[in-house]
């Protein structure tokens, strides 16, 4: 076959558009690997496709599927990378938002879709689903995007790898200024020598890139590749350890302790003599750069170094990964874990409601997606793993939804801190206000230390700290210190909201809801003042909206804390992102104002009779919602919305 279409093997070919579209032919049904302009669907029927059945895109650029608005057939549904979905779902909202002036944010994402698009499911990575005739695993190969994947499936008795524009020719890259996420930096190149070797041990029978030819050998195309790139990473001094830390990302503190020593944040690996292991933090794994921005799919996770803990540590599983606290860059891989790996996720009992329920807060680096805990452990009570026992204490300053994880290995006493200290001493505030910290917390943590007085103290970001003589009293100077600055500083003697400075907060932070549900909220009320006094909250509302109680009034004691409750109910018909409701505060005769405020959105009432489907509801702007069912329970159909 000729011109632009060009027949690979018996079911498989490659129309050349603004990217190279693949058609993968079952019967008289097909389905694409990115989608160009849509112009390969006037050249479908030469081939005797009646109908193309799925989508599936490896990345978000615009080259790739900047027809999909116009060109995308009726019945055809749509699968986009999970990290990068907000291109394809929330397009008006990402280019609302995307700053321009002032900018350092060095990633190609205005390189992107115009307009949203109706997307029936995201290619979440690992796994492994089925498409017309044949079986797609999708693997993580960030490098030319963050979230960029490659597609293996077996086609015609071959493994064929559907790389994205990971790889134009050996030992050519398609784009080397998509590769720099940062201002100078080379994040991509890194993450692309990663992805490419990544690829090669899974052993492809073929390469196909978006743009260029099909490489038929895949081991010297992607060894002449890395050594070029390479290259350019050493001329340029940038991460120089990258092959060391692929040979060895783990290394050991004991014989039955390991640190993970290729991402950002310390990863803990506690062994045991069966060949089990279990994790404490896990989260965004090899890191050889962070993207800017927090959005979505700035923040990938993946399991790259797990191959590697198994081969090199004699680990035949994980049970199970234990967090010090809720952020991102320590429970990040937490799913994947779990979901790849049959890894267990367990939590400490005060801050397992935080990793299932995120949207219910308002903190800092929360992750995008719930986790699911499989075991909620107790605080102060003794757990078992394996041989080994283990002790969670509360250990607030960080933030207030920490603990320190206490346990012995190898004849050493052990603790955990996640983030609580930072630098090499261990002496550092690393204390944020919105994390909920309080005045007190460096103080009675360093009596916490004492208490346990541990050999060994395991740092969140920081080397592991052998404790010496006099630390204790070091770290419990410091915070008497901290302490005694805030109490300086801060009118605490007339009013005292604390560290963080509110007398109100609304649980839960954000709502996602159908029209006319009535809506339950938490308000928690603190009175600033050493003597008794009346407290009047007032819900402030859009217009349109009621409240079973539109003033809450109520006595508190001197310093006390209460919750309260009352319920919102929006309009019927109504549809919006983002509403605002706030509480306004008043004690005794001092209006402190609206002092705490919460996100509501709500969509159309018809699309959450069909929320038990798995259907996740995006809404990208006022009005307008896009919807996105769930691929691993086989739902499949979608509407225009």
């Amino acid at each position: 076959m000729t011109g632009r279409l060009r027949q690979i093997s018996p079911s498989l070919y490659r129309f050349e558009d603004t990217c190279n579209v693949y058609v993968i032919c079952s019967s008289d049904r097909a389905v694409l690997v990115d989608f160009g302009t849509g112009e390969v669907l006037d050249h479908l029927p030469s081939l005797g496709v009646k109908q193309v059945s799925d989508v599936l895109m490896t990345h978000y650029h615009r080259d790739q599927g900047q027809g999909l608005g116009q060109a995308l057939p009726p019945g055809a549904r749509l699968w986009v990378p999970h990290t990068e979905q907000d291109y394809f779902l929330a397009v008006e909202a990402f280019w609302q938002s995307r700053p321009i002036f002032n900018n350092y944010d060095m990633r190609q994402d205005r390189f992107s879709l115009l307009q949203e698009v109706v997307v029936s499911g995201t290619l979440r990575d690992y796994t492994t689903c089925p498409f017309g005739h044949h079986t797609f695993t999708i693997v993580p190969t960030p490098g030319h995007t963050p979230g960029s994947i490659s597609l293996l499936a077996e086609i015609d008795g071959r493994q064929s790898a559907f790389t994205g524009d990971l790889i134009a020719a050996p030992g050519k890259i398609w784009s080397l200024s998509a590769t720099q996420w940062t201002y100078t930096g080379a994040e991509g190149a890194a993450t692309s020598i990663l992805s490419l070797l990544d690829l090669k041990d899974r052993e492809p029978d073929a390469l196909l890139p978006s743009h260029g030819e099909v490489l038929a050998e895949p081991g010297p195309a992607i060894d002449l590749l890395v050594e070029r790139l390479w290259q350019l990473l050493r001329e340029r001094r940038q991460n120089l350890s990258l092959l060391q830390l692929r040979e060895q990302p783990y290394r050991a503190i004991t014989p039955h302790l390991l640190i993970h020593c290729a991402s950002n944040t310390k990863t803990y690996v506690l062994l045991s003599d069966s060949g089990r292991a279990l994790m404490i933090d896990f989260g965004y794994d090899f890191v050889a750069g962070l993207s800017p921005g927090a959005d979505r799919a700035s923040r990938r996770p993946w399991l790259y170094t797990l191959p590697g803990l198994k081969r090199d540590w004699n680990v035949e599983r994980v049970d199970a990964v234990l967090p010090t606290h809720f952020h991102d860059d320590h429970v990040a891989g937490f799913n994947l874990l779990r979901e790849v790996e049959g890894a267990e996720v367990w939590a400490a009992e005060t801050l397992a409601d935080i990793l299932e329920e995120p949207a219910k807060y308002n903190l800092p680096c929360l992750w995008y997606d719930p986790i699911l805990v499989d075991r909620r452990l107790p605080i102060g009570q003794p757990i078992h793993w394996q041989e080994y026992t283990l002790t969670l204490h509360p250990l607030p300053g960080h933030t207030s939804y920490a603990v320190a994880i206490e346990f012995e290995v190898d004849g050493y006493r052990a603790l955990a801190v996640g983030d609580q200290y930072e630098g090499g001493t261990g002496l550092g505030w690393n204390y944020v206000y919105q994390n909920r910290f309080e005045i007190s917390d460096y103080r009675l943590s360093a009596d916490l230390l004492e208490r346990i007085n541990p050999h060994l103290i395991l740092s969140g970001h920081w080397e592991p700290l052998w404790v010496q003589s006099g630390y204790f009293a070091e770290l419990r100077g410091r915070g008497e210190i901290l302490e005694h600055l805030h109490r300086q500083l801060l009118p605490l003697e007339e009013v005292d909201f604390g560290a963080e400075g509110f007398g109100l907060r609304l649980r839960p932070y954000q709502v996602t809801a159908r029209s006319g549900q009535p809506l339950q909220f938490e308000v928690e009320v603190r009175n600033p003042f050493a003597h008794a006094a009346p407290a009047e909250i007032r819900v402030v509302l859009p217009a349109g909206w009621l409240a079973d109680l539109a003033t809450i009034s109520l006595h508190l004691e001197p310093k006390e804390t209460r919750l309260v409750t009352f319920q919102v109910t929006p309009p019927k018909g109504h549809a919006v992102r983002r509403a605002r409701l706030a509480a306004d505060l008043t004690v005794g005769d001092h209006r402190f104002g609206q002092q705490a405020e919460a996100l509501v959105t709500i969509y159309p009432e018809f699309l959450a009779e069909n929320a038990w489907l798995g259907v996740q509801v995006f809404p990208v702007q006022p009005g307008i919602f896009g919807k996105v069912l769930n691929l691993e329970k086989g739902f499949g159909e979608t509407e225009q919305l």
